[in-house]
């Protein structure tokens, strides 16, 4: 079970000096029920929302100093894995929005959810929550519909696809087991064939998060899509996630079991 007691639960929060790092620790500070107790960066930054950020190979002792309750990690595979290491090694719980593991990382964080516990989700807004049932019910609901998957993120983003949009299509293809074969973007002749999903990634200036799930069939067009106003609402969401995992034992959760 998660914490009974009314004190807040004491946060790590890793890459401090990124987009969302700071948004986790501006968030936590509006929040009675949680508080940054230990923040890292690799580079060197000034104070976040009042918390002072060490440096990131300090991690390790910065634990062992506080002993959090909960690491929350948004920063990149490599370091996000080391980070995840390290909390386990502390017994500190993870909750994890880094997305593009390579099937090693993936393995690492595995093994890190043996000895605690250990959240990951893609997408930290309840909204995308939403939008997932949403498109399942819709793919099941619609065979033969043709599907294309786009996405738009701030010109900084990494991966593409996100992180949300390859669990949007896993979504569509649980419910259409037809749909085996996802095209990323067209060029030239490329008409549809059977079986294709189309899969878009979009990134242009400061946009926090846009998904949108088309489904098309003859003289019918469902589109599905979210659109998030700012990071805010994945801070809120990570934090949620942190204050429900806090006390659990160990294993793999995902923030559809916070929200049920």
């Amino acid at each position: 079970m998660g914490t009974e007691t009314d004190a807040p639960i004491r946060l790590a929060v890793t890459g401090a000096g990124g987009r969302m790092g700071r948004e986790v620790i501006e968030a936590a500070r509006e929040r009675d029920d949680c508080a940054v107790a230990v923040a890292v960066n690799r580079s060197p930054v000034d104070p976040v929302a009042g918390v002072t950020v060490d440096d990131a190979d300090d991690l390790p002792a910065r634990l062992a100093e506080e002993s959090p309750d909960v690491l929350v990690d948004f920063t990149g595979p490599e370091s996000s894995v080391g980070y995840v290491a390290a909390a386990a090694e502390a017994g500190v719980a993870c909750v994890v929005g880094t997305t593009g593991f390579s099937a090693e990382q993936e393995d690492a964080l595995a093994d890190a959810a043996e000895r605690v516990p250990v959240l990951r989700a893609s997408n930290f807004s309840r909204g995308i929550a939403a939008l997932r049932r949403a498109v399942r019910e819709a793919a099941a609901a619609l065979p033969g519909y043709d599907v294309e998957v786009t996405e738009t993120h701030h010109n900084g983003k990494v991966d593409a696809p996100s992180g949300t949009a390859l669990t949007l299509l896993d979504d569509v293809e649980d419910a259409r087991p037809d749909l085996d074969e996802r095209v990323h973007g067209r060029e030239g002749d490329a008409p549809r064939t059977d079986g294709e999903v189309g899969v878009h990634a979009r990134r242009a200036g400061d946009i926090a998060g846009e998904h949108e799930v088309l489904l098309a069939g003859d003289e019918n067009v469902l589109e599905l899509t979210h659109r998030a106003g700012s990071r805010r609402v994945f801070a809120a969401g990570a934090l949620d996630a942190a204050a429900w995992l806090a006390g659990r034992e160990a294993g793999a959760y995902d923030f559809a079991e916070v929200l049920e």
